[in-house]
């Protein structure tokens, strides 16, 4: 049986993926599974680079999870405040995969697929980065195929929307990934998170 500490100090390795895209644009960390659903929104966030701009949902076992501003659905159904709920309260033992949705207009897919729950390192701070491959989109560009279409122009330097579209993307490179810029976020998130634990004992 697990202890009250244990489950404190238990964390999970969480893959993210953007779904839709090809070759898959995809992160992998380590969280704790102490965190509140809300928290998981903001590591996904942060280790997607996203801007936590726009209203997002997490949707599992025919459940949806969202801001507290959020009452209903758009069909009438009801949200579950995500700030209410931890993340080790709904994983399964055996693998648990959460669809998360950002920016319903643009309309940002991702598949969640939680693995390998065990001890964390005493010595390490989660949630922490561990792996990916390639840059995720920029936000308000017209979701993946909005993204994929300026990417096409930006190849074509001949295309009339080529000069509005390379302004847009600035320096942006799909195939890399700021690791740094991913690894601050999510200390950040971290640090916070390890301040609340203190108080929890």
């Amino acid at each position: 049986m697990t202890s009250p500490a244990d489950r404190l100090n238990q964390i999970a390795t969480l893959r993210i993926e953007l779904l839709d895209t090809d070759p898959p644009i995809w992160r992998q960390v380590e969280v704790p599974t102490s965190i509140t659903l809300k928290v998981l929104h903001e590591v996904v966030q942060a280790a997607m680079d996203w801007r936590n701009q726009h209203l997002w949902a997490l949707d599992f076992d025919e459940r949806r999870y969202g801001e507290a501003v959020l009452s209903e659905d758009e069909d009438g159904s009801s949200i579950i405040r995500a700030d209410k709920v931890r993340l080790r309260d709904v994983l399964k033992s055996a693998g648990t995969v959460m669809d998360y949705v950002y920016d319903f207009g643009d309309n940002w897919e991702h598949r969640l697929t939680f693995s390998h729950i065990r001890s964390g390192d005493p010595d390490v701070n989660y949630p922490r980065y561990v792996a990916g491959e390639r840059c995720a989109p920029l936000e308000d560009c017209g979701g993946v195929p909005g993204f994929y279409d300026a990417l096409e122009i930006l190849a074509d330097p001949a295309d009339p929307d080529h000069a509005d579209v390379a302004d847009f993307f600035e320096d942006f490179d799909p195939d890399r990934i700021d690791e740094q810029v991913l690894g601050f976020a999510l200390s950040r998130i971290a640090r916070r998170y390890d301040a609340a634990r203190a108080t929890w004992k």
